[in-house]
């Protein structure tokens, strides 16, 4: 009776999702949010007839999707992708997935939840998915564009970081707490097992598959195929990393095969079926109650996840030197979450860390983005165009002026060599200096730790948290206070030799001159310390006191430091000479 069952659960689940899909595809949606909706419809929360009867046996196709759906995306990462959009994939990827773990953090502790339920849910809202951004993209036709290879590019910069991020979560949520040094052994140790296993795996699997495919029989490649995919996953589990990760590098392991056209086309109507499946399932778990009863939060994640992304993809495209147009086009097609989220979910329901109520509340933020993203990504060239004639004209021109540049930069091999030396000197030490104020914030909450423990016995009970967090973020701004003067220097100094490439390449009006100069020369440092702070803040929110608190510490600690500009520059020359001064005398040592 038990196979009965399972084949009517599997009858009811995949005549659902067809009916609901083909509904879809006339609505001109989404087909993944057809297969989400079909597991509400047929789930045990909005249904009087269970139509479900092994629910636990569903879960584990679910599963099955979770292993099919990683090893897909990783059939399609390439290296020779990226390394075309690296800069761009990096930098916008990079800065969404800061803010909005960040943000998601700030907005759990906002509603109360707890520290662990805020991680969980910056984690979910950072990765964007990207079987609805590909879907969307195919079916408005837009596939090809070159702002879709960019989006690619992204994406698979994201999905790295999620396998990061779920390596990192496990580390959390099995110690309660994952210190810097954690951190960096994590990721390191995570980067090697990828690099052995991708170089191992290319330099044997693509070999083993060629001998297979010289039989010219589809089923005995779909079986090899499948073998190893399972049989890595199985070596990952045993290595005690997750099996998203090992479906994923076993993927991008067969990638390079020669055979990989061959290989997509065997596995595609296996890995719809079980992905299917495992939207199906999400949607089974979605309670309309959950939903209704945390209407507010899920309101605030969705418009934060849309939000943040567009402006934070966009603006990371357009420094990189792509027009406005694709660079909003970049941004509205990245606006929404997905798989990661929902695996991310999982884990924590698997770890018992997080509470019931996120993962239904993560699949309605998924719902609901998904929702948008076909009218996102339709919107972005009238939204471009409304921004262009309501940008005031000079800020207009800046903005060309600094796409024109950086494209001139790229055309020109003799002008990239002469800056390039400058460029990487000056880079290193704002990556120096950077990297100090980083770690003078991230002390700073070490610190904090230790003080309100020491209040928390009975002392100096007059000092509570905030004011402890007001002097803590007030301490630490003074401190990095030389080290962000030199940031500014060194950026300053670095815009105006950019100013000065652009200005030498061609003809300009005094109009034309100043705008660059203002550009290079003051908005570039300006922005980058923002930019440091807005990182420094995510990373140290622990000491960050009350926005009333904060805007008039911002203001007294500014004043302090403009007063005493001098004497900090002067601090942080003397460091700079003495440390250089130590490298020379460590180089001049004779050696024994």
């Amino acid at each position: 009776m038990h196979g009965v069952d399972f084949i009517k659960d599997l009858a009811v689940i995949m005549l659902t999702a067809g009916v609901v899909t083909v509904i879809f595809h006339y609505l001109k949606q989404p087909v993944v949010l057809g297969y989400i909706i079909a597991g509400l419809i047929i789930g045990p929360y909005t249904s009087a007839v269970p139509f479900i009867s092994d629910e636990k046996t569903i879960k584990t196709l679910g599963e099955l999707g979770v292993v099919f759906l990683m090893f897909g995306l990783g059939l399609e990462f390439s290296l020779r992708k990226l390394a075309k959009v690296g800069a761009t994939a990096f930098v916008a990827a990079i800065a969404q997935i800061v803010l909005l773990i960040w943000a998601g953090y700030e907005i759990g502790r906002f509603f109360n939840w707890s520290s662990m339920d805020s991680i969980f849910l910056g984690a979910m809202m950072a990765i964007s998915s990207t079987t609805i951004t590909v879907k969307a993209l195919e079916e408005l036709g837009l596939k090809k564009e070159k702002f879709a290879h960019l989006i690619y590019g992204i994406l698979i910069v994201e999905d790295i970081a999620a396998i990061s991020l779920i390596v990192m979560l496990t580390g959390i949520a099995t110690t309660g707490q994952l210190a810097a040094v954690d951190a960096a052994m994590t990721i390191g140790e995570l980067i090697l097992f990828m690099t052995i296993s991708l170089a191992a795996g290319i330099l044997l699997i693509p070999r083993l598959l060629n001998v297979v495919a010289k039989f010219h029989r589809k089923e005995m490649l779909l079986v090899t195929v499948l073998g190893l995919c399972f049989g890595f996953c199985l070596l990952v589990i045993k290595m005690e990393y997750s099996v998203a990760l090992g479906a994923f590098l076993i993927g991008a392991i067969m990638a390079e095969s020669r055979h990989i056209h061959s290989i997509e086309k065997l596995i595609e109507p296996v890995k719809d079926m079980f992905i299917a499946i495992f939207f199906v399932t999400i949607g089974l778990l979605l309670d309309p109650g959950v939903i209704w009863k945390y209407a507010v939060p899920i309101a605030l994640i969705s418009f934060a996840v849309i939000a943040i992304k567009v402006i934070s993809c966009s603006m990371g495209t357009f420094v990189t030197g792509h027009d406005g147009r694709t660079s909003m086009r970049v941004g509205m097609g990245k606006a929404q979450i997905g798989e990661f989220s929902f695996i991310i979910a999982s884990l924590g329901l698997a770890l018992n860390v997080t509470s019931d109520f996120l993962y239904p509340i993560v699949v309605a933020v998924s719902t609901i983005t998904t929702l948008f993203t076909p009218y996102l990504i339709k919107g972005s060239d009238p939204l471009s165009d409304w921004m262009g004639k309501r940008i005031p004209n000079p800020i207009k021109n800046v903005f060309v002026q600094y796409s024109e540049w950086l494209g001139q930069i790229r055309s020109d091999d003799q002008m990239r060599s002469d800056i390039r030396p400058f460029v990487r000197r000056i880079t290193f030490h704002v990556f120096v200096n950077a990297c100090v104020v980083i770690t003078l914030f991230l002390s700073a909450t070490k610190v904090f730790t230790f003080i309100n423990g020491y209040v928390d016995t009975g002392h100096l009970i007059w000092f509570t948290a905030i004011y402890q967090q007001a002097f803590m973020w007030a301490t630490s701004l003074l401190l990095s206070a030389p080290f962000l003067f030199a940031i500014y220097r060194k950026l300053e100094a670095l815009g105006m030799l950019l100013a000065d490439v652009r200005l030498h390449s061609k003809k300009h009006s005094t109009e034309d001159t100043v705008a660059t100069q203002m550009l290079f020369t003051q908005l570039m440092p300006v922005l980058a310390i923002v930019s440091l702070m807005v990182l420094v803040s995510a990373l140290s929110s622990s000491i960050l006191p009350p926005v009333g608190m904060l805007f008039i510490l911002a203001i007294l600690m500014g004043t302090i430091i403009y007063l005493l500009r001098k004497q900090l520059v002067k601090i942080h020359t003397k460091l700079q000479v003495a440390l250089t001064e130590s490298f020379k005398e460590n180089s001049q040592t004779p050696q024994p």
